[in-house]
């Protein structure tokens, strides 16, 4: 018999995804918890799910720090986050901590049991419908990432990179320019793509998006 468990806070959306997933085959138990705390004392009670539906904006924990945890404390059980921040680089971090796929909470229902039926099938699923390979008895769950994302992995390029990375430091536009060997107008055209790419529309949220996601920047000189 197919055990789901849905971690969500918020008990209209708990309650909708309860009764949405019932209906993925006959006989399929889907529990719920409202949290992260009452959802690890589930798996310790009752043993791994068969997939566990988990949103990354709980309250009384980092939505990526939990499902680390989950990846950690359950390495075989898959793990599939449902989020309306659907944005590139966290769907890149979550797949980089371990996680199974990443479904979008704007998703209808036969989007989102699709999806499910997706990861049940052991492949990774991916929003924009393009899986990963499938996963197998020969292929070993990959253990979760420590680290956040590469600036590349969220659609920067090495310059991007490099300018997100003096940002971070504190540098102006213009001493970007001076360090890099560039006009300031480069810097601001290449800041605005670091924008675009973070989902942000000022230095401020571009560096509060960093610290969020993680990103790693050893890779960029």
């Amino acid at each position: 018999m197919l055990k789901l468990l849905v971690v969500e806070d918020h008990a209209l959306v708990r309650e909708g995804l309860v009764r949405l997933l019932g209906q993925i085959e006959p006989g399929a138990q889907v529990q719920e918890s409202p949290d992260f705390e009452s959802a690890l004392n589930v798996l310790d009670n009752e043993g791994e799910f068969d997939l566990v539906l988990l949103d990354l904006a709980l309250p009384g924990i980092d939505g990526f720090a939990g499902l680390d945890i989950l990846r950690r404390r359950y390495p075989a059980m898959p793990v599939a986050v449902v989020s309306a921040f659907d944005d590139t680089p966290t769907i890149t971090r979550v797949l980089h901590l371990g996680a199974s796929g990443f479904i979008p909470k704007a998703f209808s229902g036969d989007a989102l049991l699709a999806a499910v039926r997706e990861i049940l099938a052991g492949n990774i699923f991916r929003p924009n419908g393009q899986s990963a390979a499938r996963l197998d008895d020969a292929t070993p769950v990959p253990p979760p990432s420590k680290g956040g994302v590469r600036p590349d992995e969220i659609g920067l390029t090495d310059r991007q990179g490099q300018v997100l990375c003096l940002m971070v430091r504190g540098l102006s536009n213009r001493d970007i320019a001076d360090q890099l060997g560039l006009s300031e107008g480069t810097v601001k055209i290449h800041a605005t793509a670091v924008f675009k790419a973070l989902g942000v529309s000022s230095r401020t949220q571009a560096l509060v998006a960093v610290a969020r996601y993680g990103v790693d920047f050893e890779s960029v000189f």
